[in-house]
């Protein structure tokens, strides 16, 4: 089956039938923390096998702004098209097929979170997020305004560190290079599978004011330096979502040949770059 993406990482076939939206992404930032795979053993539903690499476990916060986000053959709506995220996720497996999972997704917009909750059975909340750049970089303060549940908290300024894209190397790729999410509802696993184009991903810097995003699901992340991206932009169409029972088989295959002292040496790497570079604003 033909693919949307001319560039695509990806390895499975489209799954049957139309995409039914549209999203743009905006000022990316991944940031990626080594963790012990038990720590995420105790949030990450049994259904799922948690995923490593090189036998390595990861956590990612992911931070970016939404626009463009429309049903497929509707007009957009303007009180649900566009709003920053901020989202803590790890890396999974389901019958042999890997995927994201999502502990949280924290959104400043309420309308968005209570539809996409039951819609694709996603831990949304809703959060008060400023989310705006200068020449400095792209500043982000964002507090889970949910009552009844853990306090999640994040203040960061990031910028990219180099004005052309790096070749991602077999970390990146199985970090980043993942078209689907899986959900867990009552034992029954679900996937949504996502198409776009290969990540465009530039190292970056990132100085973290507060962070308390994964201490909220019960994960202390190490103290070391996290491995850091910047995307400026991305297009992607997401399918609807399906029990995963019945999708297609598990015919995507992500490998990993970097151990984790090459990881820590490149995030180290990564540092040393950031104190090197300066330049003019990207944004």
């Amino acid at each position: 089956m033909k693919v949307l993406s001319r560039q695509t990482g990806r390895q499975a076939p489209l799954p049957p039938g139309p995409w039914i939206m549209r999203q743009r992404w905006h000022n990316l930032l991944f940031a990626h923390w080594p963790v012990p795979a038990d720590q995420l053993r105790q949030v990450v539903p049994g259904e799922l096998e948690i995923d490593t690499c090189d036998g390595q476990a990861w956590l990612g916060i992911v931070v970016f702004r939404l626009t463009g986000i429309k049903l497929r053959l509707l007009p957009e709506v303007p009180a649900l098209a566009s709003f920053p995220e901020v989202n803590v996720r790890t890396y999974v497996r389901y019958k042999g097929r890997p995927g994201v999972y999502f502990l949280s997704l924290d959104a400043d917009n309420p309308l968005s979170v209570a539809l996409a909750r039951p819609w694709f059975k996603l831990n949304y909340y809703n959060a008060e997020v400023d989310f705006h750049a200068d020449k400095e970089g792209v500043h982000v303060a964002s507090r889970r305004l949910e009552r009844g549940i853990p306090e999640a908290r994040l203040q960061v300024c990031y910028r990219p560190t180099a004005g052309e894209t790096c070749r991602p190397g077999p970390l990146e790729r199985w970090l980043t290079e993942r078209y689907c999410y899986y959900a867990v509802r009552r034992h029954r696993v679900y996937r949504c599978d996502i198409d776009h184009p290969q990540w465009p991903l530039q190292p970056a810097a990132a100085s973290f004011a507060e962070n308390s995003m994964a201490q909220a699901h019960g994960i202390e992340l190490p103290a070391e330096t996290p491995l850091l991206h910047y995307v400026r932009f991305m297009e992607a169409h997401v399918w609807l979502l399906r029990r995963a029972e019945f999708g297609l088989p598990g015919l995507e295959r992500i490998g990993c040949a970097v151990g984790v002292g090459a990881a820590k040496q490149r995030v180290a790497s990564a540092y040393i770059g950031e104190q090197t570079v300066n330049g003019t604003s990207p944004y």
